[in-house]
């Protein structure tokens, strides 16, 4: 009885199994989704805004992202760029397209050099009031929109941006010190080497970038404190930095060192959490969260803040040892 059972159940699902599809389609039918990038910053005098649209299809995807057509949507989208004050709305700016030329290859799997982007120079943008991105597909009328405020400008006290000099002393720590940034989550600091090469040509101008700190976070962006920040690092790694940049070229008659760049840059908390997100995960578990702040669409719409103090004259003990020190004394400074 057991048996008539069980070939009475394998007869009635029969039918069923067999009607399954056999083919697995991993494609999902078409859905227009909007890839939306951006940062605003007010110490920039243009607004520039990433606009694209996802894409599937039968075949090699990366093929697909070589073809500026995959990406790229074929009508003007109606981007407008609003500013507002509380509920009240003080102006807006209507962004126009033009194509960029300056992405190189490797920068990223889609197409190059050429990139349209949608902008607009919007001049000093006020970091008190709040920014809304809506983008209109005309022939849907569907919007997409995100809003931002903005991370307010900070004051730095090292480097003096008055006197600037600074001397990397070897075997000693360096300071800088600098106030938060209202509405920044996360500071990162480069420091710029410039120095010139003199060939059988003629002087070339050229620089070293050191990230000396990239994921310094404060864990209020819009807390009320103004206590002033102060980190220091080893100078010893100035000249690591100029070593491991810096090969040995017997075409090089001599080099100059010239002076430093400190630049600090800040983002915003939803900025710093799409980088947080987006970084390589160190853990065993490498699937990761996504985040987008676009409604109806994906991407991210934030701001950050550039604060560079430029043009700082190195000390005479820098000077020296970047002549004398032995790890360099084949760089022709």
């Amino acid at each position: 009885m057991r048996y008539i059972r069980i070939i009475l159940v394998v007869l009635i699902f029969l039918p069923v199994l067999y009607s399954c599809n056999k083919k697995l389609n991993v494609n999902e039918d078409w859905k227009d989704i909007t890839i939306v990038y951006g940062l605003l910053s007010q110490n920039e005098d243009t607004t520039y805004i990433k606009i694209t649209k996802a894409f599937l299809g039968q075949g090699d995807a990366m093929q697909f992202a070589k073809i500026p057509d995959s990406s790229t949507y074929p009508d003007k989208l109606d981007v407008r760029l609003e500013e507002w004050s509380g509920s009240t709305m003080v102006k807006f700016f209507t962004l126009d397209t033009i194509t960029r030329h300056n992405k190189q290859a490797g920068d990223s799997i889609f197409y190059y050099p050429d990139q349209l982007v949608y902008y607009w120079p919007t001049g000093h943008l006020d970091q008190n009031n709040t920014y809304k991105l809506k983008i209109t597909h005309k022939k849907t009328g569907v919007v997409d929109s995100a809003s931002t405020t903005l991370v307010h400008s900070f004051e730095i006290d090292i480097p003096d941006p008055y006197i600037k000099h600074v001397d990397f002393v070897p075997g000693h720590n360096f300071e800088v010190k600098f106030y938060p940034a209202y509405g920044g989550k996360r500071y990162q600091l480069v420091i710029r080497f410039h120095y010139s090469e003199t060939t059988s040509t003629g002087i070339v101008s050229k620089y070293v970038d050191w990230l000396v700190f990239n994921n310094f976070q404060v864990p209020d962006p819009y807390g009320a404190g103004t206590d002033q920040i102060s980190k220091s690092f080893s100078s010893d790694l100035f000249y690591t930095v100029i070593k491991g940049n810096i090969k040995i070229d017997h075409n090089v008659i001599s080099r100059s060192p010239n002076w430093v760049d400190y630049i600090f840059s800040v983002a915003a908390e939803d900025l710093n959490t799409y980088m947080e997100v987006s970084e390589p995960s160190l853990s065993i578990i490498q699937e990761r969260p996504s985040f987008s702040n676009i409604y109806n669409g994906v991407g991210l719409f934030s701001s950050r803040f550039v604060n560079e103090i430029d043009t700082v004259k190195l000390g005479t003990i820098t000077l020296d040892q970047i002549k004398t020190d032995t790890a360099l004394i084949n760089r022709g400074f």
